[in-house]
């Protein structure tokens, strides 16, 4: 089994310089993977990534939100997708399976049901419960400053670093840090990536 998070940016016909979320987004793909056979951005503002590993795909989601909320007044939708890969194509939009079907059906969804985020997966109970952690931890992370989201960011890529440390990557007081991580609730974003490791270990049962 693998993951497919799919995802578009939300308010990007908002600015007219696409560059302004095009870099931000490749540089977060290719931190999450140096291998760019596994992610495609197409159609602008739309992108979908391959994630080998699915017990981190809340984690990836997490930290492309956190990338693109950096930037003022920007959001994004994203859908993870688990399930069977039984097709390889020559690029990731190309590659066909239970994972993709799922990511691309579930993302449809999102904006109709006025989602940012959201799983499928080919158990209705778990995607029910995980569902639900996620749609409160969104009244959190679909809140987020370019402030909050920028500590996120920097811890997610910093996770061996103390909250000193981050501090001088950034150029703000250790106590600056400390207050931005808890407006971001970063220690229940933290909890909800550990419950979904643990819930989406049943597929494998």
């Amino acid at each position: 089994m693998i993951g497919v998070i799919t995802g578009d940016i939300v308010n990007s016909t908002k600015l007219q310089d696409p560059s302004i979320w095009l870099s931000p987004l490749r540089a977060a793909l290719q931190q999450i993977t140096l291998n760019e056979a596994t992610w495609e951005v197409y159609r602008g503002d739309s992108f979908q990534l391959e994630i080998k590993d699915y017990f981190q795909c809340f984690e990836h989601a997490v930290y492309i939100k956190a990338c693109i909320k950096s930037i003022k007044d920007l959001d994004v939708r994203l859908s993870i997708g688990i399930g069977e890969k039984s097709f390889e194509g020559q690029t990731v939009t190309e590659s066909n399976g239970e994972a993709f079907q799922f990511s691309g059906e579930t993302l449809e969804t999102l904006k109709r049901d006025k989602l940012n985020l959201k799983i499928k997966t080919s158990d209705l109970e778990l995607d029910q419960e995980l569902n639900l952690y996620f749609k409160l931890i969104s009244l959190t992370m679909d809140h987020w400053t370019p402030n909050s989201a920028e500590i996120v960011k920097l811890y997610l890529e910093n996770k061996n670093k103390i909250q000193k440390e981050l501090a001088e990557i950034i150029g703000i007081s250790q106590d600056a840090v400390s207050k931005r991580m808890k407006r971001a609730n970063l220690e229940e974003v933290l909890e909800i990536d550990q419950m979904y490791r643990k819930k989406i270990s049943k597929l494998n049962s």
